[in-house]
């Protein structure tokens, strides 16, 4: 199950017989030892993943699941869905979840609050935001500065889609609190429901709320979020330190089932993509899948590796204190690795 410490074991005792001076008939040899000993190492891990949400965003993790490179690394994964980053930080804090995957400001508020075994973020998959902008009607010349003294649908206060929002109004000049209106009271994953039903003059959605609300004719993409954020790291994947330290193995051959499907979709088409990952979405339609997709492939949504740089923890650090959610700044060393993601790219 763990390959190099079986290697390292089978060294050790390989090196005290010889020391010893001891030589022993190859006929006194045991073969069904052997046998078990692979037999044992071929049983996949159980890993449970707790995923913040199901979505197409994700894409590079559902190929790695439908193209069978999990079970590849001998890991039998358990995809469960925590609809929420606070939701799925709890799992993977009570141990009900061995892996999260979620905004990485997730870890740095628990860091904040001074938990002892906190997360470590091991590998970034996204790296745009994953929302768009959405109006009641086409607006080919859309500014931000159209969203002034109208009401917008947003997310959950201290969540990354309401924090990117509002960090983007900012650095357009707009004061989220005074030029606009924004509803936070909608519960997760209902605003798109509740704009069909007249609620709002916008709404920020993920997909497919924001392509099913086009095909529906009751609103237009005018605005993606990711676009005009820049290169944010978005999500990652995460787990307690005495995880990893317990299970570095377990770790490794995740991360290189995740760089099997980030090399997948940076050398195949959309419609390949969604192809791969239909099986994910039986209440969507391939072509539907096929445009959302698309959607993320143009703007650049996936890193060509999983490596979280530095770079990119600050950035997150500057939209959390620029939405008032961080009054300290934490090290980038204490809630990131990157040795499985560099490991994995080779």
């Amino acid at each position: 199950m763990k390959k190099r410490i079986l290697a390292y074991l089978s060294a050790a005792v390989l090196s005290l017989s010889l020391l010893a001076g001891c030589s022993q008939d190859t006929e006194n040899k045991e073969p069904e030892n052997t046998s078990e000993a692979e037999t044992e190492e071929k049983e996949p891990v159980k890993v449970t993943l707790n995923e913040v949400a199901h979505s197409i965003f994700y894409a590079p993790m559902y190929v790695a699941i439908e193209e069978g490179y999990f079970e590849e690394e001998g890991i039998d994964l358990e995809l469960i869905c925590g609809f929420g980053a606070d939701k799925t930080m709890t799992a993977v804090i009570s141990g009900e979840a061995d892996i999260g995957f979620m905004g990485s400001e997730a870890s740095i508020y628990t860091y904040s609050e001074g938990a002892t075994d906190y997360v470590i973020n091991f590998a970034q998959l996204t790296q745009r935001a994953g929302n768009f902008l959405v109006a009641r009607e086409e607006m080919p010349n859309f500014t931000w500065d159209d969203l002034k003294g109208h009401v917008v649908l947003g997310g959950r206060k201290g969540g990354m889609p309401e924090m990117v929002f509002e960090y983007i109004l900012k650095e357009n000049g707009i004061d989220p609190e005074t030029d606009l209106e924004i509803n936070q009271n909608i519960e997760y994953g209902s605003t798109a429901a509740a704009f069909a039903e007249d609620q709002g003059d916008f709404t920020i959605e993920f997909e497919p709320g924001a392509t099913t609300l086009e095909s529906e004719g009751e609103g237009y993409v005018v605005a993606s979020l990711g676009e005009d954020s820049g290169y944010v790291p978005y999500t990652a994947f995460s787990a307690k330190q005495s995880y990893i330290d317990e299970n570095p193995d377990v770790i490794q051959g995740f991360t290189d089932a995740l760089q099997k499907g980030m090399d997948y979709v940076q050398t195949h088409t959309p419609e390949e993509i969604a192809a791969v990952i239909e099986p994910q979405f039986p209440e969507t339609d391939l072509e539907t899948i096929t445009t959302i997709v698309t959607r993320y492939y143009d703007q650049d949504t996936w890193k060509s590796d999983l490596i979280f740089e530095k770079s990119s923890f600050e950035l997150l650090q500057d939209i959390l204190e620029s939405a008032g959610e961080l009054e300290e700044r934490v090290p980038y060393e204490d809630l990131v690795t990157t040795e499985f993601a560099e490991e994995a790219a080779q």
